[in-house]
């Protein structure tokens, strides 16, 4: 019997049990995913965050010139 066989026999009711399900189980797929995809994000954003204080930049010798809204100035070509 084909697929298409298949749902074409089963009632409307059995269709929606298995669309619900279905459903489920993807929302169950994203949410094992998501936590360590935040992680992941949040990790990366704490390091670039910590790269762009004064101390590292000092420390690594590439402190840059910023404005007074704290945005990095273009280098001078010298």
């Amino acid at each position: 019997m084909t697929r298409r066989g298949v749902v074409a026999k089963m009632d409307d009711d059995m269709k929606q049990v298995v669309d619900t399900v279905s459903v489920a189980t993807a929302v169950g797929t994203v949410a094992a995913v998501l936590p360590p995809l935040a992680a992941l994000f949040t990790i990366v954003w704490t390091l670039i965050r910590i790269w762009e204080t004064d101390t590292v930049q000092h420390l690594f010798q590439k402190k840059r010139k910023r404005d007074a809204k704290g945005r990095f100035l273009p280098e001078d070509d010298e």
